[in-house]
């Protein structure tokens, strides 16, 4: 036992280490360790040390660990802190999502050598694993931190590990040979790391393994050949490297298993008959890979199957009678080559919950035996060539969430009873021959979201029904027959943010909301009769043709509602002169505006104009940019810092088409000179009618002035007055990088070092914007500007903030063009829209930058999304096909790779699971340096 003196001499030596600088940390902490090496045996002191110099190397912003402090006697009632008791040693660590942040010291644990549990998972951990740990120690978790370097050598020797989970970070290298001979171990997942090359074998037949993950790496080379030697598995996941052969028949031993999951690599070869053994088997995933033939029948043995996912291979042959004859709840063989038709059995289970037989060749009608799946939520029947009409019977599916019959080859009409299918969300049916109208008992479909009817024959009015439907947020009806006027009722809703009718044959005018007041023209083009401001036209001005009796007719057109009298014919030329009265006064009016005019723009050229109001500071010293009488609504210009402060042109310049440099969601761009001959790109706002107070613009703007970063487009200054807002910007004069993406010949396109620059400087860019509080929302190649050097600076962010609220559907008809950026979580109201949104964008921009193509092709008969068209490819080991051909060769296609495989990850559907981007930034260092230590960050 180590006498009192010395535990408060060692106390006193870890305080001093807390208070020291630190240059001067590690010697103190070599202290500490020799002070522990004096030790004859560990005690309950040195734990409270050992927990001290652990606490000293950790950045602890919540303040969880502020009670470990070394005045104590023993850390038992310290938080995360669990201890035996009998002997009083700790023997677990638990700190979950506990936002500490740095290294894990080896001294400190090897120093708790009582310790059984290590659980600090969804922290920010850094820097490589300890290359020894505590020797008793059963159960690590390190998972969700940013952990990197390789798995150490000494983790095969730890013999009384029985869990291991250090998923979710950034390890390299190989999997440590002998991992699998520890004799207790029963669990490990090592996913969703960096690891590479190929799985060592080893699975000896006396294994406790249960779990193995390794799903979401870059493992390559055969599956082990052994790996079914471990025969108590219940859980394997292999997914998401790039494996290669056939699945190892090994496996079929695995009586007991009942999860495999392989998919996402290049497995090749049939799929084995010997699958059905697996009688245990619960969950199948062996999609994404390339497989051929025909789906056994011999898997229909595996009785207990509940989810089977086969999609993306290219599988062959009928669809087979398992499918409905067992208890399955999901099914997935989308993406293959089935053929023939679809038949439901009279007997058949009906468990069924999600059904995705897309993108094969099935032909015939949808067989009305669907409805028979009443847990049916989830039908996806789209890309075949299914004929027919739609069965009547899916009004009966009372739990059916999504369904998309969308490219295929139906007719006919839509059955009034698709009304019963009320807890309908999305309703894709477009591209098809349907025809017909649409049905009024559409309105009672309330859970829609999304519907697309887009490319049939529909023809007839737009149902006013529709105007019930309160949460659609997307509707696409263009390419059809449709006509008369957009119901007033579709002013109700509130939730749009897409609303397509292009091609049609409507009139009228545009619903009077907020969303169809900004509504792209794009989405209401091709409709001769529609009058709106978006096409320069208005209902108001729109006249009836006059009335032309013929004096020479014998018909009467008022017949119908009379015999003909001298009362009738006084009211014909009532009529005809009412109708003369109108075009007269019609035609004078519009010759007098006409001429008012001509002359106020005559006289508008001949007088001079003033200058746009001036500030000396932020003090806002200004003199008025309006009318005497308008005094108290004067414009107010700010520059922020140094330099001039005026314009040399005036405000009616803003206006000259020949200083436009671009257009967005939020305004107009201009560029313009100040007084001392820097060019400015400045932002006329045309948001006005929804941009905040001015008190809250300015703070706002302040706010954005004072971001300062050599990848951010410095916002210089700003003006405002009641009804125009303008945001000044310094000037970038290699253009943007969607011109040099997509407007530039093969000579003068981006090289592979340009490209990778730019992703480094726009990631390093949002690390600084949410370092501040600050969510970009509108990220696009559009806005990523370079700089005459070629580096990227990226601009038009926080404009969302001058709203009065986030609204994210009034945020998303005003950036349309950024629809193949936006984040799945814009389209749900109670979802939290937060830096993840940026994150998301960024990946889809990443991918942009690698392939030269669009985030979304339209094409005539289909639309290719870029990130869906690059994991299909990573998945079928295509990847080389996607990058942009202008690169020509000049690029390492494994670097490629991790890059791609990283956007991909940035653009997951669930926002939890994209990192943050200042993680982002390291994995992108990583790559560039892979044998070195990561650049200096430079956020």
């Amino acid at each position: 036992m180590i006498s009192s003196r010395h535990t408060s001499s060692s106390a006193a030596t870890a305080a001093a280490a807390m208070a020291t600088p630190s240059c001067l940390l590690l010697p103190v902490l070599a202290l500490l360790s020799a002070a522990f090496g004096a030790a004859a045996a560990a005690t309950v002191s040195d734990d409270v040390l050992a927990l001290v110099v652990l606490k000293s190397g950790l950045s602890d912003p919540a303040g969880r660990l502020a009670p470990w402090s070394e005045d104590a006697d023993r850390a038992c009632v310290w938080p995360g802190v669990s201890c035996d008791p009998r002997t009083g040693r700790v023997s677990g660590l638990d700190l979950p999502a506990a936002s500490l942040a740095g290294r894990l010291p080896r001294s400190a644990l090897l120093r708790l050598d009582a310790l059984l549990s290590l659980a600090l998972p969804a922290n920010r951990l850094s820097g490589p694993l300890p290359d020894a740990l505590p020797p008793r120690l059963r159960a690590v978790d390190l998972s969700g931190n940013a952990i990197s370097g390789v798995i150490p050598a000494s983790l095969a020797s730890c013999d009384s590990l029985v869990s291991l989970n250090l998923s979710g970070n950034r390890l390299t290298g190989p999997v440590p040979d002998g991992i699998w001979s520890l004799p207790s171990l029963r669990s490990v997942d090592l996913s969703g790391n960096l690891l590479s090359g190929t799985v060592p074998g080893g699975f000896p037949q006396s294994s406790s393994l249960r779990v193995v993950d390794l799903s979401r790496n870059l493992l390559e080379g055969d599956i082990p050949a052994d790996i079914g030697e471990a025969g108590l598995l219940k859980s394997l996941d292999l997914g998401r490297n790039s494996f290669t052969g056939a699945l190892p028949e090994s496996l079929r031993g695995l009586s007991g298993l009942s999860s495999l999951g392989a998919g996402g690599n290049a497995l090749s070869g049939e799929l084995p008959a010997w699958i059905g053994e697996m009688a245990a088997l619960e969950r199948l995933d062996l999609s994404g890979n390339h497989f051929v033939g025909a789906i056994p029948d011999a898997i229909s043995g595996c009785k207990n199957l509940v989810d089977v996912d086969l999609s993306l291979n290219a599988l062959t042959g009928d669809l087979p009678w398992w499918v409905f004859g067992l208890p399955l709840q999901r099914v997935s063989i989308a993406g293959n080559a089935l053929s023939g038709w679809v038949k439901v059995p009279g007997d058949a289970a009906a468990t069924l919950e999600a059904l995705d037989l897309s993108g094969n060749a099935f032909t015939g009608a949808i067989p009305p035996e669907i409805a028979n799946f009443a847990r049916l939520q989830y039908l996806n029947l789209s890309s075949n060539s299914l004929s027919g009409q739609l069965p009547a019977s899916i009004g009966r599916m009372l739990l059916l969430e999504l369904l998309d019959v969308s490219a295929n080859k139906l007719e006919g009409d839509v059955p009034p009873e698709i009304g019963g299918a009320v807890a309908l969300k999305q309703l894709l049916m477009g591209r098809n021959s349907l025809s017909g109208g649409i049905p009024m008992e559409i309105g009672t479909c309330s859970s829609l979201i999304a519907l697309d009817l887009s490319h049939n024959k529909f023809a007839g009015p737009i149902p006013m029904s529709m105007g019930k439907l309160t949460g659609l947020q997307t509707v696409d009806l263009s390419d059809n027959l449709l006509n008369g006027t957009l119901p007033m009722e579709l002013s109700n809703l509130d939730s749009l943010r897409f609303f397509n009718v292009s091609h049609n044959s409507l009139s009228g005018s545009l619903p009077d909301s907020r969303f169809f007041d900004n509504i792209p023209y794009s989405f209401i083009s091709d409709n001769a009769g529609l009058c709106s401001s978006q096409k320069n036209s208005s209902c108001n001005g729109v006249m009836p043709k006059p009335i032309v009796f013929n004096p020479n007719s014998s018909s009467d057109p008022l017949s119908d509602f009379g015999p003909s009298s001298p009362s009738n014919q006084h009211q014909k030329k009532m009529i005809l002169s009412i109708s003369t009265l109108i075009a007269i006064v019609g035609g004078a009016v519009i010759v007098i505006g006409v001429i008012t005019i001509t002359v106020l723009n005559l006289r508008t050229r001949a007088t001079p104009r003033s200058a746009l109001p001036t500030a000396l500071s932020d003090d806002y010293h200004s003199h008025s940019a309006e009318s005497p009488e308008n005094e108290a609504k004067s414009g107010k210009l700010v520059m922020f810092g140094r330099g001039s402060l005026d314009f040399s042109t005036d405000g009616h310049a803003l206006l000259n088409k020949d200083c436009e440099l671009g257009r967005g969601g939020f305004g107009t761009v201009y560029k313009s000179v100040l007084r001392d001959g820097q060019p400015v790109a400045i932002k006329k706002l045309t948001v006005s009618s929804l941009v905040k107070s001015e008190d809250e613009f300015k703070q706002h703007v302040k706010l954005l002035g004072k971001v300062r970063h050599h990848n951010i487009v410095t916002l210089r200054g700003f003006y405002w007055t009641s009804s125009l807002q303008l945001l000044i910007y310094e000037f970038m004069p290699a253009g943007s990088l969607h011109q040099h993406l997509h407007e530039c010949s093969e000579e003068s396109s981006l090289s592979w070092i340009e490209r990778f620059d730019i992703i480094i400087g726009v990631a390093r860019a949002l690390v600084h914007l949410h370092r501040h509080g600050i969510i970009h929302y509108n990220l696009k190649s559009s806005n990523v500007l370079l700089d005459t050097n070629g580096e990227p600076r990226v601009g038009d962010y926080g404009l969302v903030n001058l709203l009065p609220m986030l609204d994210r559907y009034v945020l998303s008809s005003k950036i349309q063009s950024a629809l193949g950026y936006m984040a799945p979580e814009f389209t749900c109201r109670t979802v939290k829209v937060t830096e993840k949104c940026d994150i998301y964008s960024f990946g889809v921009l990443v991918l942009e930058i690698l392939t030269g193509r669009r985030p979304v092709e339209y094409l005539e008969d289909d639309v290719i999304v870029l990130s869906d068209l690059v994991r299909g490819a990573l998945d079928e080991d295509r990847l080389e096909e996607c990058m942009d051909p202008r690169l020509s060769g000049e690029f390492s296609m494994d670097e490629a790779t991790l890059v791609t495989k990283l956007a991909l990850v940035c653009t997951s559907q669930v926002p939890s699971q994209r990192p943050d981007m200042a993680e982002v930034v390291s994995m992108l260092e990583m790559v560039r340096s892979p044998q070195g230590t990561p650049e200096d960050d430079l956020v």
